[in-house]
């Protein structure tokens, strides 16, 4: 007899560690620079851009393995990576892969995992845009700007994470093709 076989093997694991770490270091390096966009006052509605990086982890891990649990896995640990060279930044790190890996999981989730076209990516992403445009705008402090500023800043809030979706996705359908998660992934 034979033990069955799990979906999250070690060629699993591994693949999301890869990922994590390539996506940590981006997550890392946004982190840094959010500092000097968030300052300079006309780059500021720049933000939602770098913010959106926030998604990558999670998009390309589920895009290359197709499997239930691997955008949360390497969500926390891209966190854990940036954390090593951001540790002031433990909880956003964390907080963040908690929120957008755990979004990304339940919208794979309600498709049972059956369903991987770059739609329903881009469904994800308009709900993760969603939420945090909604989060930040109570966050920060929106009156300081002008109006225009106030709604060009939600707007990109919102578009970041639809942008880097459409990025990661074409980072894991060239990988994909590469051959790199040839018989680990699903379908």
């Amino acid at each position: 007899m034979t033990p069955a076989r799990t979906v999250l093997s070690t060629r699993v694991l591994l693949v999301c560690a890869a990922v994590g770490v390539a996506t940590g270091l981006l997550t890392a390096f946004a982190g840094w620079i959010s500092v000097p966009v968030w300052a300079v006052y006309p780059l500021a509605v720049l933000y939602g851009l770098v913010l959106g990086v926030h998604v990558v982890p999670g998009i390309l891990a589920q895009e290359l393995l197709r499997l239930p649990w691997v955008a949360l896995i390497s969500h926390v640990i891209a966190a854990l990576v940036a954390t090593a060279f951001s540790p002031q930044w433990i909880a956003r790190y964390l907080g963040m892969a908690i929120l957008i890996g755990g979004l990304q999981e339940g919208i794979a989730a309600l498709t049972r995992y059956r369903v991987w076209q770059w739609w329903r990516f881009m469904i994800s992403g308009v709900i993760v845009g969603v939420v945090i445009a909604v989060i930040m705008g109570f966050v920060f402090d929106l009156q300081r700007f002008e109006p225009w500023a106030q709604v060009a800043f939600v707007v990109v809030l919102f578009l970041g994470p639809i942008a880097w979706t459409g990025i990661a996705l074409a980072i894991g359908a060239g990988l994909r093709r590469a051959g790199v998660a040839r018989g680990v992934g699903g379908p």
